[in-house]
């Protein structure tokens, strides 16, 4: 938050100087007011921001997480249902928020509602840290008279997304921190360890099988130019992060991990979940249809799959049924479109969809379970076949050396 420096009068006429923090100068002068001084003048103070802090904000990295938000949808419910009113609320949680960019947004949340703007609307103005999905629901919330009800649901939901979220995370977090690792230990290797015995073999003038040959030609690759290679995975990864932040990129890298053996199977799944607890939560709160398809896409954290609900909204402005327009998108699995299609008969849809997504997350759950278990003997012989090959290259030559040593 900004730090001002200012320069006032008290009620007895004495000048006062002190700093505080602040939105704008005009909150600086209310809150000046307030405490019984006039304000004469009042300066920002810039202060440099640590090289971290501002890495961390341009990489997006202070943003709230969803824990933040957890909380935060929590405790409005607890406020809201006491009877505490709203502009208090946001501002003792905005002096007890964990994320610097969350109590900002809170107090700046708190001066456009005194300046007569209503929460849902104020929520809108930080898309950053305040997804659709969340203001669609406070904003039903408050026309219906029930925020406190409004927030219960919507923590609910952030908690059983979060769970969501981790098990898919964990699917794929333990085969790519072995594969990394044993990555690095193969370029230690081939740059520092496989040279030397290249060496030793160099010095006895014997014509060298050829998986030694191979190895140790990479090695002295990797050796000679291994500050290259390094800058270039560097660059690479660099190149690839912010290719993956531009939509053309995050399209292609959603659309390949829904191509994945296994994996992408349980990301879909858990994207479907989520569609379907996001979809339930919003019509049950009140929200019309093609509102909450436009907002479920926004949340579902897949491009693909937000492709195609944006595309059955269009089916369902043409007149198709909910049902129909679902069965023509190829992202619904035949469970889906079987609960849509009963939920749509019986008008029960958000009741089905609850179904649907318990059904989907104890799946995935079970399959995460079931996938480390079967990664870990594969990754086991995966590097037990890449030590085998290396020793067998770089020990060949010592047998035979010893066969020519025995003669």
């Amino acid at each position: 938050m900004p730090n001002y420096a200012y320069t006032a009068r008290d009620a007895q006429g004495r000048a006062v100087q002190g700093r505080v923090e602040g939105l704008s100068e005009e909150a600086v002068a209310r809150q000046l007011g307030s405490n019984g001084l006039v304000p004469l003048s009042i300066t920002e103070r810039v202060e440099r921001e640590p090289f971290s802090s501002q890495l961390a904000g341009m990489l997006g990295l202070d943003l709230p997480n969803r824990i933040d938000l957890v909380l935060f949808t929590r405790q409005m419910h607890a406020l809201s249902r006491a009877g505490v009113p709203i502009t208090q609320s946001l501002r003792r949680l905005a002096q007890t928020a964990r994320n610097r960019v969350l109590a900002r947004t809170l107090l700046a949340m708190l001066e456009e509602l005194e300046a007569g703007r209503d929460l849902a609307t104020a929520m809108a103005r930080h898309p950053r840290v305040f997804g659709p999905l969340l203001v669609a629901i406070v904003r039903v919330g408050e026309e219906s008279g029930r925020l406190d009800e409004a927030f219960l649901r919507l923590s609910q939901h952030l908690e059983r997304e979060q769970k969501v979220v981790e098990q898919v995370k964990s699917a794929v977090r333990y085969p790519l921190i072995v594969l990394a690792f044993v990555g690095a230990a193969i370029f230690i290797l081939m740059a520092f360890v496989i040279p030397e015995f290249a060496r030793l073999y160099g010095s006895f003038n014997v014509e060298l099988p050829l998986p030694t040959r191979i190895i140790i030609g990479t090695a002295n690759l990797v050796a000679a130019w291994w500050w290259l290679i390094l800058g270039g995975v560097a660059g690479a990864g660099w190149w690839l992060g912010r290719y993956l932040r531009t939509p053309a990129g995050r399209l292609r890298w959603h659309a390949l991990l829904l191509r994945l053996p296994v994996v992408g199977s349980i990301v879909q799944r858990a994207t479907l979940a989520r569609f379907a607890r996001a979809f339930a939560m919003a019509t049950r709160s009140g929200v019309p249809v093609l509102q909450a398809l436009s907002v479920v896409a926004l949340a579902v954290e897949n491009d693909v799959i937000a492709r195609q609900l944006l595309g059955m909204r269009g089916a369902i402005e043409r007149g198709e049924g909910l049902a129909r327009a679902a069965a023509g998108q190829a992202c619904f699995t035949p469970l889906v479109l079987q609960m849509l299609s009963v939920g749509d008969e019986t008008g029960q849809i958000d009741e089905m969809l609850v179904e649907v997504a318990d059904f989907y997350e104890r799946e995935v759950d079970y399959d995460v379970r079931n996938l480390n278990d079967l990664l870990q003997p594969l990754l086991t012989l995966l590097v037990a076949i890449i030590v085998f090959v290396l020793a067998l290259g770089v020990l060949l030559p010592m047998w035979d050396l010893v066969q020519l040593a025995r003669r």
